[in-house]
């Protein structure tokens, strides 16, 4: 069964190139050419991912995936035409799982989102997998992807939601920005580990009370985090 991809981007050219080299590979693409079309197909639809650009007609990317995150933990990566690192970061702090920089080899976007659909597929199809992992007042379902805190649901984004569970299935390990860039990113990620760094902060400012002092989520100076 081919997976489902939403393509976001006014340029047509560019939607038109994305979506015949998707559909290539049996995937199912749905395009949108404006910021409001976006956000109507993401709430109407279930996609496996959604390829969004930054500038858009209407609303921004950024304003689509932060109102896509009020209810959906689908997959984003943000494409940008400009190569300041503070529009990928900010993309991050919105919400995204990824970003590629225009202009844009076909076949890497392909690439990017096959791995990422593969790495979620893998996870959802591990059937020794932990399905629930509970520690401190804090629940993690691992099917439903869902995290609860006192039994109060925590909406996080899909990235969020995988480095939590990481560290809360191996409790007490320390991770390097290094190697969770690499488990939870891949070996394809183009990024660094500034990455880690913008996700464990959003993620402590959903779970932990006071996020300067955290209780769920540590550093270890000089190596890495890890769950307490």
């Amino acid at each position: 069964m081919g997976q489902r991809v939403l393509v976001v981007d006014d340029e047509k050219l560019i939607v038109k190139g994305i979506r015949f080299s998707l559909e290539q590979d049996d995937m199912e693409v749905d395009c949108a050419y404006d910021g409001e079309e976006a956000l109507e197909l993401a709430r109407q639809n279930q996609y496996d991912m959604i390829l969004l650009d930054v500038m858009l007609p209407k609303m921004t990317g950024f304003e689509v995936c932060q109102q896509i995150r009020e209810f959906s933990n689908v997959p984003i990566v943000m494409l940008t035409a400009k190569g300041d690192d503070m529009d990928k970061i900010l993309g991050l702090e919105y919400g995204a799982d990824d970003y590629i920089t225009k202009p844009f080899n076909i076949l890497e976007v392909k690439a990017r989102i096959k791995a990422i659909i593969r790495r979620a597929t893998r996870k959802s199809g591990d059937k020794e997998a932990q399905r629930m992992v509970e520690k401190d007042g804090m629940r993690l379902d691992c099917d439903g992807r869902r995290v609860y805190i006192e039994d109060k649901e925590i909406n996080l984004t899909a990235k969020e939601f995988e480095v939590l569970e990481l560290l809360m299935k191996n409790p007490g390990k320390v991770y390097s920005r290094e190697s969770l860039l690499k488990l939870v990113w891949g070996n394809d990620y183009p990024g660094d580990v500034r990455t880690v760094d913008v996700h464990i902060r959003r993620l402590r400012e959903k779970i932990e009370n006071v996020p300067g002092e955290p209780v769920y989520v540590r550093t270890k100076w000089g190596v890495g985090y890890y769950f307490a």
